[in-house]
C-alpha cells in the first residue's frame, strides 16, 4: 500500500459563512472541499488548499484565524477592501439544506494574480463551480486559473444554487473539466440545458462523459450509493453510513465524496477504490453537523492506504 504524499487539492471559488438558526460556521463548497481533503491528506506532506476572497471584516478575519488554527495555508485568500465576505443563510427543510446566498460579495472579485498562477501550477486537483462565476470579473480569473492548471484533475462539481447558472455557463465549465460529480436531481435539471437525450441516469452521464470528452462522470444517489462512469464503463459503490449525531445533516456531505473522488484518482486508485473512498467520506459528512467537522483519525487512516501497487 502507497502513502498520498505531496498531493496539493484546490477548492477554487466562494468562501463564505453558514449562517444557520443558531450558529455560525464555515462554508462553501470550495472552502468544504480543501478543509476535507487537508485533513485527509496532510499528514502524508500533502495540503488542501482554498483559493478566494474575503472582505477585510470581522467575519474575513475570523476565517484566516480558523484556516490558522487547523494549520492551513491562507496566502492564497485574497483580501477585499470594498466587498464583505460572503455569507449564506442555511435553512433546513427536513434533512436537507436550503440557501440564501447573500450578495455582493468578496468571491465577486476574484483576481488570477501571482500567487494563484504558481499554485495553479503545481497542484495536483482542483475542484469548482458555477457559483463563484455570477460575475463575470471572478468567471475570468476561474478560466485563467484552470487554464494554467492544465495538468491537474479539474473536478466541475455541479452545485445549482438559485439562479446562479446557465446552459452556457455549464457549457463552458463542461469544457473547462476534466471530470465531472453530480447528484441525481442536479442531472435531472442540466440533462435538457445541454440537451442529453437519454431516458435515464446512466445514459445521461455516459452522454456527458462522451460530450465533453471527460475522465470521469460521478452521480451520487443518496441512501443508493455513488456511480462512477467512465470509458470502461460504470463502478458502483453501496452507501456508506456512520452513527449519526442527533443534529447530523447533510451539509458538505457531496463535498467530501468530491475529495474523494479527487485523491483517488489522483493516486492512480481503480474505480472501485476511488469510490469506496468517497462513499466514505460522503457518508461521516452526513452522519455529522455542518459541513467542516473534525474527521475521526480511523477516516484519515483509511484515506491514507488507498492504493495498491
Amino acid at each position: 500500500m502507497t502513502q498520498n504524499k505531496g498531493l496539493q487539492i484546490v477548492g477554487l471559488g466562494e468562501a463564505v459563512f453558514d449562517i444557520f438558526e443558531e450558529e455560525t460556521i464555515l462554508g462553501g463548497a470550495p472552502l468544504n472541499v480543501a478543509v476535507c481533503a487537508h485533513q485527509c491528506i496532510a499528514a502524508a506532506g500533502g495540503a488542501g488548499i482554498v483559493a478566494s476572497r474575503v472582505g477585510r471584516d470581522a467575519l474575513g478575519r475570523q476565517l484566516i484565524r480558523d484556516f490558522e488554527s487547523r494549520h492551513m495555508e491562507t496566502r492564497y485568500i485574497q483580501i477585499d477592501d470594498d466587498r464583505p465576505t460572503g455569507k449564506v443563510l442555511v435553512s433546513m427543510k427536513g434533512n436537507q439544506p436550503d440557501y440564501e446566498i447573500c450578495k455582493p460579495a468578496a468571491w465577486d472579485a476574484l483576481q488570477m494574480d501571482g500567487r494563484w498562477v504558481e499554485l495553479a501550477s503545481h497542484c495536483d486537483a482542483v475542484c469548482f463551480g458555477t457559483l463563484a462565476q455570477r460575475s463575470a470579473v471572478s468567471r475570468e480569473a476561474i478560466e485563467r486559473f484552470l487554464t494554467a492548471a492544465s495538468g491537474a484533475v479539474r473536478l466541475l462539481d455541479i452545485n445549482l444554487r438559485q439562479d446562479f447558472y446557465s446552459p452556457s455557463i455549464l457549457d463552458t465549465c463542461l469544457q473547462w473539466a476534466s471530470a465531472a460529480k453530480l447528484n441525481e436531481e442536479e442531472l435531472g435539471i442540466i440533462s435538457p440545458l445541454l440537451n442529453l437525450e437519454t431516458s435515464n441516469s446512466a445514459g445521461a452521464c455516459t452522454q456527458l462523459l462522451q460530450k465533453y470528452e471527460l475522465n470521469f462522470v460521478a452521480l451520487t444517489r443518496g441512501e443508493q450509493g455513488i456511480e462512477l462512469h467512465n470509458s470502461s464503463g460504470m463502478a458502483q459503490a453501496p452507501a456508506t453510513s456512520y452513527p449519526e449525531h442527533p443534529h447530523a445533516d447533510s451539509v458538505g456531505a457531496g463535498d467530501a465524496a468530491a475529495v474523494g473522488l479527487m485523491i483517488g484518482t489522483c493516486l492512480g486508485c481503480s474505480s472501485d477504490e476511488t469510490l469506496e473512498l468517497a462513499a466514505h467520506l460522503g457518508g461521516y459528512l452526513a452522519s455529522v453537523p455542518g459541513a467542516t467537522p473534525k474527521l475521526p483519525a480511523e477516516l484519515i487512516r483509511r484515506v491514507g492506504l488507498t492504493r495498491t501497487d
